[in-house]
């Protein structure tokens, strides 16, 4: 698909929660900054390569079209989400309530610091038909890992919606809607975001204490530090 690094978003740390700086390829941040301004089809290369101040040709040296560069931001994306939600899994272990509440608040917590690159979800229709495949494909992983959860989670009475597979994909839509309305200067940081989605989230696959209002969250609140948007981490 292209010649360029491979883009590497997680951090070294390999902690899910841990965000810095967004670190792309500069044709591929300006690509998503004109993608987020203009849509897909109201970007040409010619203004990419503008913006990164480059020729043309020497952008397709890099990356074959823009279609191309579409794909590689939306799969970047994905994975990213996808690796931070499986290591949010590994630390909750197998009590399936604990991991459930992980998995969305990691999701939540990409949603609002890599806002830019998740809003791109949206040009998901711009993608040619092998593209679209193989990023539905990565997106469908994501929901079953939550699917299985839940499914989990219901035979051990954890949770109580009859209907896990629409429940969960409600869940999902809630989280990706962050990425439109977050921004580092609301009311809320991204950590308390996370934490009224959980609760949100629980409440949507039926856990009983949610229905009671008197649910505990199986991990501890977390209040960052500090109010400024220094405190609440990059934004992508």
């Amino acid at each position: 698909m292209n010649t360029a690094p491979s883009q590497e978003t997680t951090p070294s740390a390999g902690h899910w929660r841990s965000y810095g700086p967004l670190d792309l390829h500069p044709i591929l941040m300006h690509a998503m900054r004109a993608f987020n301004e203009h849509g897909y089809h109201g970007t040409s290369v010619r203004d990419i390569a503008g913006r990164v101040g480059v020729t043309v040709p020497a952008l397709y040296y890099h990356y074959e079209n823009k279609q191309a560069l579409l794909a590689t931001l939306l799969e970047t994306s994905i994975k990213d989400v996808l690796d931070r939600c499986r290591a949010a899994a590994r630390e909750a272990g197998d009590d399936p309530l604990a991991r459930f509440c992980g998995m969305v608040e990691s999701i939540v917590l990409y949603m609002a610091h890599r806002r830019q690159l998740a809003f791109l979800d949206t040009e998901i229709r711009s993608l040619e038909p092998q593209n679209r495949a193989r990023y539905v494909a990565l997106r469908d992983y994501l929901e079953h890992m939550l699917l299985d959860t839940v499914e989990e989670g219901r035979a051990q009475g954890a949770f109580t919606t009859p209907i896990p597979a629409d429940a969960v994909r409600s869940v999902l839509v809630m989280c990706q809607g962050v990425a439109n309305w977050f921004r580092e200067d609301g009311p809320l940081t991204a950590e308390e975001v996370a934490e009224r989605h959980v609760l949100l989230s629980l409440g949507t696959v039926g856990h009983p204490a949610t229905v009671a209002g008197d649910v505990v969250l199986p991990f501890p609140r977390r209040t960052p530090p500090g109010r400024g948007a220094a405190s609440r981490g990059s934004s992508g």
